[in-house]
């Protein structure tokens, strides 16, 4: 389907990109870089679906729709989540996953 590339090279890639994703979230400390590597797994899991769906059944569209649900909802998941970063900065002027313990009720 795709000139000189195989399914194996693409979802190497993607491997790659999840688990560069997965490496950050769970060793990041600031919460913005947690962010990032969440948009990292869920950008990597997009590109699955519309690859898989490419290779396995190029005429329908239906990893197409569902690459688009997911951008969606890392849209929706980013603009809340920048939201509620934004508030936490303005209570205890960090972003740091520690300080965010010392914060008071």
């Amino acid at each position: 389907m795709i000139q000189g590339i195989s399914i194996y090279e693409i979802l190497t890639l993607t491997s790659i990109i999840f688990f560069i994703g997965l490496y950050g979230f769970l060793t990041r400390k600031n919460l913005i870089t947690m962010l990032l590597s969440i948009e990292l797994i869920l950008n990597a899991s997009a590109i699955n679906f519309v690859v898989i769906n490419t290779y396995l059944y190029p005429d329908v569209l239906q990893g197409v729709f569902f690459s688009i649900f997911i951008v969606a909802v890392a849209a929706a998941e980013t603009a809340l989540a920048v939201a509620i970063i934004i508030n936490l900065y303005k209570l205890i002027t960090s972003v740091e996953v520690e300080d965010t313990e010392t914060m008071k009720y």
